[in-house]
């Protein structure tokens, strides 16, 4: 057993040792994807024709993201865990990309991107380049179902992927740059939410580096005492892992993890034993390391290790000899030819490390939600048909009717199907679900509260952004939802659903991706006359932005009403 802090740590040191390795492993390809073209394991001296002829990419936040993988890798294995990856930091692609090659998922879904020389020279040369691969996590990588493009729905997304699915724990990795987001700051609450009876977990991570792009994060200039109430406000048990030594870093990783994951199985085992009794303080973990960590320290005389200067492309001037030889040093750093074989294929021991089957994080079955997507026991439309014997004899609101027929599919559809909304599910004349179902809340209940409660199908809380993103999350792990809000404050996630319309676009390019259900809204108002509300509630224009998508992405349906003629 290895020990830190005067406390026994639950793993052993050649375990440590290990788990070191293949974070160099994952490291390496990292800066691989960014630099190389060729060479791909420097058997032979760097030169610029080994080198790509543009350097894109961004190194500062992945080899953060690169240790936690390693280190959910081992809870894996040691708990049996089904876990999913969500990498907040925007372009933290070259990581993510990295593990899921290095654990053979990548290999099993890209042939020709084989566990082999040629297969590492062709991992490199598709990153950051026309025809390949983006620089951030994307629908092209297996075991996502976030983007990282646009910042501020990591959190929410996790969330939304663990509602009903109570063997699920995603592993949520936050930016400190993200964090600063509005909807990332917002989306902390989500833990209101959570009924651990029911739902699975999310386990966040603020990845503390200090920097956006050119600039400090605000989270890192404050106090950690300050952070740490931050959390405690939010509801969560922050735990920190913080410094820059690996051998002490790894240690209080494994320990945090392990204290994290029991936490996390207390508060299961005695909610689904007793029955939902309070809201639980979940584990949060913030993991403070340098930016681009073991990355160059110094370049032409000034710092990049755990600056901003090490937030893209360290090393840019490859046409100096100087930062060739660098470039060069800083591979052979992470000691390659100790961690791959002749052939190219990682060493067998550290593919072992890695979780074996769909318990591989980048063979999530619930990231490729559409895989586990089962229809909607739907009852039949003609009972909700409203008689019209001629027009402008009957009187009938469209949204009440609907919301009959919504409160039935709930029933039908008790672990697959949820409603989510910016406190409108009655405004909008939905107030016939709440027959069959409460508004989900683990949070303190008042005896004035109606249709409140811990095990609630309707998702309400006033940011259209948490709602989104929720019901993303929930749609792309394989289930149903309807979002109901008012057409002028729709709005607010226009750029929202433009990144899941993309996400829809590319996924339908590619053949192991499969389709997810639809992603409804329900908006209501008045178009341009709302008298009583005046002329911040009227806006159609939502409708314009949707279409301006492929048919096959979208469909919008105007309702009828009571004074259509019969044709």
């Amino acid at each position: 057993m290895s020990s830190i802090l005067g406390r026994e740590v639950s793993v052993h040191k050649a375990e440590l040792v290990q788990l070191d390795a293949y974070w160099r492993a994952a490291n390496y390809l990292s800066v691989g994807q960014i630099y190389l073209r060729d060479n791909p394991l420097l058997r032979e001296p760097l030169q610029r024709a080994h080198l790509k002829r543009r350097l894109l990419g961004h190194w500062g936040t992945t080899p953060g993201l690169n240790f936690i993988y390693a280190h959910m890798n081992r809870v894996i294995r040691s708990r049996d865990l089904e876990v999913m990856y969500v990498a907040g930091p925007g372009h933290g692609g070259p990581g993510v990309v990295a593990n899921i090659y290095l654990e053979g998922v990548y290999s099993e879904v890209y042939p020709e991107i084989s566990r082999d020389v040629d297969g590492l020279r062709r991992l490199f040369r598709q990153f950051s380049f026309p025809g390949g691969i983006p620089s951030h996590v994307a629908p092209e990588t297996p075991g996502s179902i976030h983007e990282g493009g646009e910042l501020g729905y990591a959190l929410s997304h996790a969330y939304g992927a663990v509602f009903d699915n109570r063997n699920l724990l995603v592993c949520c990795v936050v930016g400190d740059g993200e964090a600063e987001t509005g909807p990332l700051a917002t989306s902390w609450h989500s833990n209101k939410f959570i009924n651990p009876v029911r739902d699975g977990a999310v386990l966040p991570i603020l990845h503390l580096n200090g920097y956006k792009i050119s600039g400090p994060t605000v989270l890192a200039r404050i106090p950690r005492s300050e952070l740490r109430e931050l959390f405690r406000g939010y509801g969560y048990t922050p735990y920190f892992v913080e410094g820059d030594d690996p051998a002490v870093m790894h240690a209080q990783m494994a320990e945090t993890l392990d204290r994290a994951c029991a936490a996390i199985a207390d508060i299961q085992r005695e909610a689904r034993a007793d029955g939902f009794t309070r809201r639980p303080a979940w584990p949060m973990i913030v993991l403070a390391s340098p930016k681009g960590w073991t990355g160059p320290k110094i370049v032409d005389g000034k710092p990049v290790e755990g600056t901003w200067r090490a937030h893209q492309v360290p090393l840019a001037n490859l046409d100096d000899e100087g930062h060739l030889r660098a470039l060069e040093s800083w591979l052979l750093s992470y000691k390659p030819s100790e961690l791959f074989e002749e052939s190219g294929a990682l060493r067998a021991d550290l593919q072992a490390f890695a979780p074996s089957g769909d318990r591989r994080m980048g063979a999530n079955l619930h990231a490729n939600g559409g895989a586990l997507l089962r229809p909607l026991a739907l009852p039949p439309i003609a009972a909700y048909a409203v008689t019209v014997p001629e027009p402008g004899r009957s009187s009938a609101e469209a949204t009440r009717v609907q919301g009959g027929f919504i409160r039935d599919v709930i029933s039908k559809n008790l672990n697959s199907f949820r409603v989510f909304s910016p406190d409108e599910t009655a405004s909008n004349r939905w107030g016939a679900v709440f027959d069959v179902t409460d508004r989900a809340s683990v949070a303190e209940h008042l005896p004035t509260d109606e249709h409140v409660g811990p095990d609630g199908r309707v998702l309400e809380m006033l940011s259209e952004h948490q709602c989104q993103g929720w019901l993303e999350g929930y749609l792309l792990t394989g289930r149903h939802g309807f979002f109901s809000c008012y057409e002028a404050f729709i709005h607010i996630i226009d750029s929202m659903f433009n990144q899941h319309a993309k996400w829809l676009k590319v996924s339908r390019e590619i053949p192991w991706r499969r389709p997810i259900a639809s992603l409804n809204y329900l908006l209501t108002s008045h178009v341009w006359r709302q008298d009583h509300n005046g002329f911040s509630h009227q806006d159609p224009g939502f409708i314009d932005h949707v279409v301006n998508k492929k048919s096959e992405v979208i469909r919008v349906y105007l309702p009828p009403d009571g004074t259509c003629q019969r044709v």
